[in-house]
């Protein structure tokens, strides 16, 4: 087994609501590990992102730890994570290239490094004769592109990824699903995927962390034993993927009767 870069650990959260305190986590504790794809599933208030945002320090536990590479995480983000939120956040004065640049720049890379290394984002995006458009001309799924490769360009060792693609139709997020599961396998991020879908986790990742209802805690590991590289239109029609589809719906279908009960 690869090492450890995000360890978890007894992790909890709970927020205050005037006088109400609302606990979101509860108890949570789960590796991932270098080059890892790891996608979290559970209903919705489950605390899904509440995870996502506590590894990328956007909040603090109540709780527990979690730890980067051996490092425990603090009030502020680990260097070697990117972070691609469920809205596109592109912005609407900075053109396609310069959207794409902005991490760079913020960091001080040298003019001609950055027009390389945005280059070469644009043209592994498909995004090549839209370097000077503005984002109000894009497609949702162009928009998204654009944020994604935002954070790549950086290079993150440790990508986090809070649902980019639930606000967009089936036929483009299954384009994007082919394209960010290329790159990944060009770069090997470690990556952990926060999503309200259970198609697309499969489809996408090595491991899945099954969340039960608020306040979430873990109902479920599972190792995902699709191969790759995935067709992400064919494996829906394969025996193994309905196999495993209906094993996590099983965990997860529970959550979902008990809240409807």
């Amino acid at each position: 087994m690869s090492r450890v870069r995000i360890a978890i650990r007894d992790l909890s959260k709970t927020f205050s609501q005037g006088s109400r305190e609302v606990p979101a986590v509860s108890g949570v504790s789960f590796d991932v590990h270098d080059r890892e794809f790891v996608a979290v599933v559970g209903p919705s208030g489950c605390g899904k992102s509440t995870i996502l945002n506590m590894i990328g320090s956007l909040i603090a536990p109540t709780g527990g730890e979690i730890l980067v590479d051996g490092a425990r995480v603090g009030a502020r983000p680990a260097p070697q994570i990117g972070y691609v939120f469920q809205k596109d956040t592109v912005f609407p004065w900075r053109t396609v290239e310069r959207n794409i640049a902005l991490g760079l720049e913020y960091r001080g890379v040298a003019r001609a490094e950055v027009g390389a290394r945005v280059r070469e984002a644009i043209k592994l995006a498909g995004l090549e004769g839209f370097e000077e458009a503005f984002p109000a001309t894009l497609s949702g799924g162009m928009r998204q592109r654009v944020a994604l490769m935002r954070s790549l360009v950086v290079n993150p060792e440790i990508l986090l990824m809070d649902e980019p693609f639930g606000a967009l139709d089936t036929h483009t997020k299954l384009n994007l699903h082919a394209e960010l599961l290329a790159l990944w396998g060009t770069r090997q991020q470690t990556v952990v995927f926060v999503t309200h879908d259970l198609s697309e986790a499969i489809t996408l990742a090595d491991r899945i962390v099954v969340m039960t209802r608020r306040p979430g805690r873990i109902k479920l590991l599972y190792d995902v034993k699709l191969p790759r590289p995935r067709d992400v239109i064919g494996l829906r029609e394969s025996a193994e993927y309905l196999r495993e589809y209906g094993e996590i719906w099983h965990a997860l279908g529970e959550e979902f009767q008990e809240r409807a009960s």
